[in-house]
């Protein structure tokens, strides 16, 4: 069936848009109709897995669209926190529309909590009142691709325990006084937590100088939880 968008003709500037769903008819069907019907947004990402999706060069985009349910055991509090972290705002999207769920998303830092079953043009206006697309409000404007992630080939870094503490803490979402908080250490011990791993990180020729590139070492090297 061919529907008519409400948004026919979009000359202004485009949202870039990622989606997660492990469900592959689906993930292809909420891709085409997008295409098709939604052209204020650019969907640059389909992700079917979690590594998938942090791990490409595409990552982070403005939106993430991500499926409450996944068989991956990384929980949707670390999904949305890892996402808000690395500047993109998450809506989630779940046929168990549960207020235990509904409250988890929202509560981790989701922008909203959405049911499958409504329709997608519902879903595609919520986006639009997230991202300020229909009242006109400003879009980030800088979103070149991140480097490349690491390789199979190259190696992980040996962390002291304090710093693979503030480490997953700080690509969990927190800032670096809260990490300072969360471990009961001054903020300068915590930052210079931070500043080695940096270091480890560039030092085995693998890009963490941006919290996005971060989040990817610590999805590479199964920090996220």
């Amino acid at each position: 069936m061919t529907t008519t968008s409400p948004v026919a003709g979009h000359t202004g500037p485009r949202v870039r848009l990622a989606i997660l769903d492990d469900h592959e008819v689906l993930l292809d069907s909420l891709s085409s109709w997008i295409s098709a019907n939604a052209p204020d947004f650019d969907l640059v990402l389909s992700a079917g897995t979690w590594l998938q999706l942090v791990h490409s060069e595409n990552f982070p985009t403005q939106l993430v669209f991500i499926d409450f349910q996944l068989k991956e055991s990384v929980s949707i509090e670390a999904r949305v926190r890892t996402c808000r972290a690395a500047g993109a705002k998450v809506i989630v999207l779940s046929s168990l529309d549960t207020r235990e769920a509904r409250e988890r998303a929202l509560d981790a830092g989701a922008s909203a909590f959405l049911s499958k079953a409504i329709p997608m043009r519902e879903v595609m206006d919520s986006a639009r009142a997230v991202m300020g697309v229909a009242t006109g409000g400003n879009l980030q404007k800088d979103w070149r691709p991140l480097p490349v992630g690491a390789t199979k080939n190259q190696s992980r870094p040996k962390l002291s325990h304090g710093e693979t503490e503030a480490f997953k803490l700080y690509v969990a979402g927190s800032s670096t006084s809260e990490v300072a908080s969360q471990m009961n250490v001054k903020y300068e011990t915590a930052k210079t937590y931070l500043r080695r791993v940096r270091e480890k990180y560039a030092k085995e020729n693998r890009p963490a100088s941006k919290k996005a590139d971060l989040i990817r070492r610590a999805a590479e090297d199964g920090y996220l939880q």
